[in-house]
């Protein structure tokens, strides 16, 4: 199969031509990472197997985005053609630029020793071997399998770094001098602080938001740096096979019963989970463990939040007329997306990309900016 040249044009898709990534990217055969991967059409999860249309395979993974490899406990390349999975993607084969963004963030050096926090399909991992050679290169991932194939994937094209099934918010084998996710935390496992090693450097994603963090291992056993400017989201860690049971119940009532608390909102509805990332992350940081839902119909639009300690939210807009919200339970979701909008307006910008970031060894973080600050434990 000749897929040197669809490697090529996407390296030059996603690297400048003075980048030391491009010829990572330009000789890295993501395909041989992922044999089959699922595609949502509709209403369900479809299963698309590469060898049976190569053409389509070279197609699929030498884009520039993300094939999701596992939904719920169901992996794309263990499934049968008519197999279709339930519940939320749980693991993937992140879009090249992204990957080579987050390894840009980590700031890595010639002589770094990397881990490389969610092995996923291996392609990251590659990538990084090729860069920096294989003994410098450690990969995690907390499901068996994603971290077997992967071991096996790398092996065939020449790589042999070192592969374990590990969970992540636990103990970590070894020290390092960079600590990369594709996975996102909250907080940052202490574990993680402990195992880099003197001035390393550890850049993840903070779950829920779209935060991107950089930071320096300080004196202290914590670290300190900042929120780049820059924005990606990705899995959150898991300890188990899947992810636990989400508020689906309470989102379905969301949208349908009437509030404790029923006013007029002052903001346009909008799909703040899929379209207002800064919004999102701005909520999540101010109530940890919000969920959204978003629906239209016609000329309606409809937003609703939940939250685990029972609170719930619903703003309802037809046309251009002002929302009609409902609220319920011990806080008043749809206040802090206001408070937060409100923020926007007056400062032309929410304080989050650019803040200062310490972390104390336990992994709690606390962010500045100016006057503001926040805690995420």
């Amino acid at each position: 199969m000749d897929w040197q040249p669809h490697a090529q044009r996407l390296a030059g898709r996603v690297t400048h031509a003075g980048s030391r990534w491009r010829d990572a990217v330009a000789g890295t055969p993501r395909h041989r990472f992922v044999p089959a991967w699922w595609t949502w059409s509709e209403s369900h999860w479809e299963r698309r197997y590469g060898p049976a249309d190569e053409d389509a395979w070279l197609a699929a993974a030498y884009r520039d985005r993300t094939l999701v490899t596992r939904v719920g406990t169901l992996h794309a390349d263990r499934a049968g053609t008519d197999d279709q999975p339930a519940g939320r993607p749980t693991s993937s084969s992140t879009l090249p630029t992204l990957v080579v963004q987050m390894y840009r963030h980590a700031r890595i050096g010639e002589k770094d020793t990397v881990l490389d926090v969610g092995t996923g399909s291996g392609y990251g991992t590659a990538l990084l071997c090729h860069r920096f050679g294989a003994d410098q290169v450690t990969s995690i991932d907390v499901d068996d399998h994603l971290a077997i194939a992967a071991g096996e994937r790398l092996a065939e094209i020449g790589y042999h770094p070192r592969v374990s099934a590990v969970d992540a918010t636990g103990e970590i084998p070894g020290t390092f001098d960079r600590i990369v996710a594709m996975v996102s935390v909250r907080p940052i496992p202490a574990s993680w602080l402990s195992a880099l090693n003197p001035g390393g450097r550890l850049t993840t994603t903070i779950a829920g938001t779209s935060l991107i963090v950089s930071a320096t291992k300080t004196h202290d056993g914590g670290a300190a740096g900042q929120v780049e400017r820059d924005w990606a989201m990705f899995m959150k860690t898991r300890t188990g096979a899947d992810y636990p049971p989400g508020l689906a119940d309470l989102m379905e009532s969301a949208f349908t019963v009437d509030g404790e608390d029923i006013s007029t909102g002052r903001f346009p509805v909008i799909d703040i989970e899929e379209n207002a990332w800064e919004l999102r992350s701005m909520v999540e940081v101010m109530a940890p463990g919000v969920e959204h839902g978003y629906r239209e119909a016609g000329d309606t639009r409809i937003a609703a939040l939940v939250h685990p300690d029972g609170s719930w939210a619903r703003a309802e807009q037809t046309g251009r007329d002002l929302p009609t919200v409902h609220q319920g339970g011990p806080r008043r979701l749809w206040d802090l997306v206001e408070a937060a909008r409100d923020q926007w307006l007056w400062e032309g910008s929410l304080p989050l990309y650019g803040a200062n970031v310490r972390v104390t060894p336990d992994g709690t973080i606390h962010l500045r900016r100016g006057r503001w600050k926040a805690t995420i434990s």
